[in-house]
Protein backbone atom coordinates (compact mmCIF):
# COMPACT_ATOMS: atom_id res chain seq x y z
CA UNK A 1 0.00 0.00 0.00
CA UNK A 2 1.64 3.24 -1.19
CA UNK A 3 0.61 5.87 1.39
CA UNK A 4 1.11 9.38 0.02
CA UNK A 5 -0.04 11.41 3.04
CA UNK A 6 -2.11 11.13 6.20
CA UNK A 7 -4.47 13.48 8.02
CA UNK A 8 -5.84 13.15 11.53
CA UNK A 9 -8.56 10.72 10.44
CA UNK A 10 -7.55 9.45 7.02
CA UNK A 11 -4.88 7.75 4.96
CA UNK A 12 -4.44 8.91 1.37
CA UNK A 13 -2.90 6.13 -0.69
CA UNK A 14 -2.52 5.21 -4.32
CA UNK A 15 -5.51 3.49 -5.85
CA UNK A 16 -5.17 -0.24 -6.48
CA UNK A 17 -7.16 -2.64 -8.65
CA UNK A 18 -8.40 -4.19 -5.41
CA UNK A 19 -10.40 -0.93 -4.99
CA UNK A 20 -12.51 -1.82 -8.05
CA UNK A 21 -15.74 -2.61 -6.18
CA UNK A 22 -15.50 0.52 -4.05
CA UNK A 23 -14.77 2.62 -7.16
CA UNK A 24 -17.74 1.01 -8.87
CA UNK A 25 -20.02 1.89 -5.90
CA UNK A 26 -18.71 5.46 -6.04
CA UNK A 27 -18.83 6.10 -9.78
CA UNK A 28 -22.03 4.19 -10.52
CA UNK A 29 -24.05 6.37 -8.13
CA UNK A 30 -26.16 8.88 -10.13
CA UNK A 31 -26.21 11.33 -7.21
CA UNK A 32 -22.41 11.33 -7.03
CA UNK A 33 -22.41 12.19 -10.75
CA UNK A 34 -25.08 14.90 -10.51
CA UNK A 35 -22.49 17.68 -11.04
CA UNK A 36 -20.10 15.60 -13.14
CA UNK A 37 -22.03 15.35 -16.39
CA UNK A 38 -24.60 12.80 -15.18
CA UNK A 39 -22.72 9.90 -16.70
CA UNK A 40 -22.24 7.21 -14.01
CA UNK A 41 -20.32 4.09 -14.94
CA UNK A 42 -22.16 0.84 -15.62
CA UNK A 43 -19.62 -1.94 -14.99
CA UNK A 44 -16.70 -3.16 -12.91
CA UNK A 45 -14.62 -3.05 -16.09
CA UNK A 46 -15.18 0.71 -16.28
CA UNK A 47 -14.03 1.02 -12.66
CA UNK A 48 -10.91 -0.97 -13.58
CA UNK A 49 -10.26 1.38 -16.51
CA UNK A 50 -10.50 4.42 -14.21
CA UNK A 51 -8.05 2.91 -11.73
CA UNK A 52 -5.63 1.91 -14.51
CA UNK A 53 -5.79 5.43 -15.93
CA UNK A 54 -4.98 6.92 -12.53
CA UNK A 55 -2.14 4.43 -12.05
CA UNK A 56 -0.78 5.54 -15.43
CA UNK A 57 -0.81 9.12 -14.13
CA UNK A 58 1.18 8.05 -11.06
CA UNK A 59 3.78 6.42 -13.32
CA UNK A 60 4.01 9.20 -15.94
CA UNK A 61 3.40 12.31 -13.86
CA UNK A 62 4.18 11.30 -10.28
CA UNK A 63 0.75 12.42 -9.09
CA UNK A 64 -2.90 11.36 -9.30
CA UNK A 65 -6.10 11.01 -7.31
CA UNK A 66 -5.75 8.97 -4.11
CA UNK A 67 -7.96 6.50 -2.25
CA UNK A 68 -9.15 7.90 1.07
CA UNK A 69 -9.19 5.27 3.82
CA UNK A 70 -10.62 5.83 7.30
CA UNK A 71 -7.87 5.13 9.85
CA UNK A 72 -10.30 3.80 12.45
CA UNK A 73 -12.44 1.51 10.27
CA UNK A 74 -10.14 0.95 7.23
CA UNK A 75 -13.17 1.80 5.09
CA UNK A 76 -12.81 3.25 1.58
CA UNK A 77 -14.41 6.71 1.67
CA UNK A 78 -13.78 7.82 -1.91
CA UNK A 79 -10.87 9.67 -3.45
CA UNK A 80 -9.14 13.00 -3.11
CA UNK A 81 -5.94 14.57 -4.29
CA UNK A 82 -4.14 16.29 -7.11
CA UNK A 83 -4.19 15.62 -10.82
CA UNK A 84 -2.07 17.24 -13.49
CA UNK A 85 -4.43 18.54 -16.17
CA UNK A 86 -2.94 17.43 -19.47
CA UNK A 87 -5.80 18.81 -21.57
CA UNK A 88 -7.00 22.42 -21.33
CA UNK A 89 -9.65 23.43 -18.82
CA UNK A 90 -10.54 27.11 -18.71
CA UNK A 91 -7.63 27.69 -21.12
CA UNK A 92 -5.21 26.22 -18.55
CA UNK A 93 -3.08 23.15 -19.13
CA UNK A 94 -0.34 21.39 -17.16
CA UNK A 95 -1.68 22.80 -13.90
CA UNK A 96 -2.35 20.75 -10.79
CA UNK A 97 -6.05 20.35 -9.99
CA UNK A 98 -7.42 19.61 -6.52
CA UNK A 99 -10.40 17.26 -6.55
CA UNK A 100 -12.39 14.87 -4.39
CA UNK A 101 -15.27 12.44 -4.78
CA UNK A 102 -16.90 10.64 -1.88
CA UNK A 103 -19.39 7.85 -1.34
CA UNK A 104 -22.71 9.45 -0.37
CA UNK A 105 -22.70 8.13 3.18
CA UNK A 106 -19.57 10.22 3.85
CA UNK A 107 -20.94 13.54 2.60
CA UNK A 108 -21.19 16.36 5.14
CA UNK A 109 -18.71 14.84 7.61
CA UNK A 110 -15.67 16.96 6.82
CA UNK A 111 -13.92 14.25 4.78
CA UNK A 112 -13.54 16.39 1.65
CA UNK A 113 -12.30 19.38 3.66
CA UNK A 114 -9.76 17.40 5.68
CA UNK A 115 -8.38 15.51 2.69
CA UNK A 116 -8.35 18.64 0.50
CA UNK A 117 -6.22 20.35 3.16
CA UNK A 118 -3.95 17.31 3.19
CA UNK A 119 -3.71 17.45 -0.60
CA UNK A 120 -2.77 21.13 -0.53
CA UNK A 121 -0.09 20.52 2.09
CA UNK A 122 1.26 17.62 0.05
CA UNK A 123 1.28 19.70 -3.15
CA UNK A 124 2.97 22.75 -1.68
CA UNK A 125 5.25 21.12 0.90
CA UNK A 126 6.26 17.84 -0.75
CA UNK A 127 5.86 18.48 -4.48
CA UNK A 128 6.93 22.14 -4.18
CA UNK A 129 4.18 23.31 -6.55
CA UNK A 130 3.80 27.03 -7.21
CA UNK A 131 0.03 26.94 -7.78
CA UNK A 132 -2.89 24.55 -7.34
CA UNK A 133 -6.20 24.99 -9.15
CA UNK A 134 -9.69 23.57 -8.67
CA UNK A 135 -13.04 23.75 -10.43
CA UNK A 136 -16.62 23.06 -9.44
CA UNK A 137 -20.04 23.30 -11.04
CA UNK A 138 -21.44 26.65 -9.85
CA UNK A 139 -24.58 24.92 -8.53
CA UNK A 140 -22.62 22.37 -6.46
CA UNK A 141 -22.92 24.21 -3.15
CA UNK A 142 -21.06 21.58 -1.09
CA UNK A 143 -18.01 21.38 -3.32
CA UNK A 144 -17.74 25.15 -3.66
CA UNK A 145 -17.96 25.53 0.14
CA UNK A 146 -15.12 23.04 0.63
CA UNK A 147 -12.89 24.88 -1.83
CA UNK A 148 -13.47 28.22 -0.13
CA UNK A 149 -13.01 26.69 3.32
CA UNK A 150 -9.57 25.28 2.41
CA UNK A 151 -8.44 28.67 1.11
CA UNK A 152 -8.88 28.36 -2.63
CA UNK A 153 -9.56 31.75 -4.25
CA UNK A 154 -12.38 32.12 -6.77
CA UNK A 155 -10.84 33.60 -9.91
CA UNK A 156 -13.62 33.43 -12.49
CA UNK A 157 -16.38 31.36 -14.00
CA UNK A 158 -16.13 29.41 -17.25
CA UNK A 159 -18.20 27.04 -19.34
CA UNK A 160 -17.37 23.33 -19.30
CA UNK A 161 -19.54 21.06 -21.45
CA UNK A 162 -22.28 23.70 -21.45
CA UNK A 163 -22.30 24.07 -17.65
CA UNK A 164 -21.06 27.13 -15.75
CA UNK A 165 -18.17 26.28 -13.41
CA UNK A 166 -16.17 28.22 -10.85
CA UNK A 167 -12.38 28.29 -11.33
CA UNK A 168 -10.25 28.52 -8.19
CA UNK A 169 -6.53 29.02 -7.65
CA UNK A 170 -4.17 29.06 -4.70
CA UNK A 171 -0.52 30.01 -4.99
CA UNK A 172 2.15 28.81 -2.61
CA UNK A 173 2.87 32.26 -1.13
CA UNK A 174 -0.78 32.85 -0.19
CA UNK A 175 -1.00 29.27 1.09
CA UNK A 176 2.04 29.87 3.31
CA UNK A 177 0.47 33.07 4.66
CA UNK A 178 -2.79 31.24 5.42
CA UNK A 179 -1.10 28.35 7.18
CA UNK A 180 1.57 30.33 9.06
CA UNK A 181 -0.79 30.95 11.97
CA UNK A 182 -2.18 27.40 12.08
Amino acid sequence: MAIVFETNRFIARQLELSDRYDMFRLDSDPEVHQYLGNNPIQSIEEADAIILSIQDQYARLGVGRLAIIDKATHEFMGWSGLKKLETPYNNQVNVYDLGYRLLQQHWGKGVATETARGSLAYGFDQLQLDKITAMADCTNKGSNQVLVKVGMQLMETFMLDGVLHNWYELDKNFYRQQTAGS
